[in-house]
């Protein structure tokens, strides 16, 4: 009796914690914020880009940069990590970073990428 008892006990313990976790994975889908830990990590990806997004010549971005942002717009092959790092570009970008918004918009076509993560302070990237 006791064994059967526990059992249930252990089952609905095992429930409670799926449900938990569902729950929480919905918060956090919800809710995306990026880390004071992965703001340097997406700012180094991006540091070769900042001449040509703050508006210096030349007028194209230079190899580096596509490379950098290349490979960090790769990780974003997801909706959450697009999110995430979308969030992250939002808050340095919002730091103080000045952008020529035009170039901003040009760079994933001049850097030929395919996963795009906007660049833009206004974005709303929950949608």
């Amino acid at each position: 009796m006791l064994g059967k008892m526990s059992q249930n006990i252990f089952v609905l313990v095992m429930v409670l914690c799926m449900l938990m976790a569902t729950l929480h994975a919905r918060k956090i889908d919800d809710d995306i914020s990026c880390s004071a830990e992965s703001i340097p990590a997406v700012f180094m990806a991006l540091y070769q880009c900042l001449p040509f997004l703050e508006g210096s010549p030349p007028a194209t971005p230079s190899s580096d940069c596509c490379v950098g942002a290349t490979n960090l717009f790769q990780k974003a092959n997801t909706t959450y990590s697009r999110r995430y790092i979308c969030q992250c570009i939002k808050n340095i970008v919002s730091a103080g970073v000045p952008l020529v918004s035009e170039r901003a918009k040009q760079f994933p076509q001049l850097c030929h990428i395919s996963e795009q993560v906007p660049i833009d302070p206004k974005i709303d990237c929950n949608s």
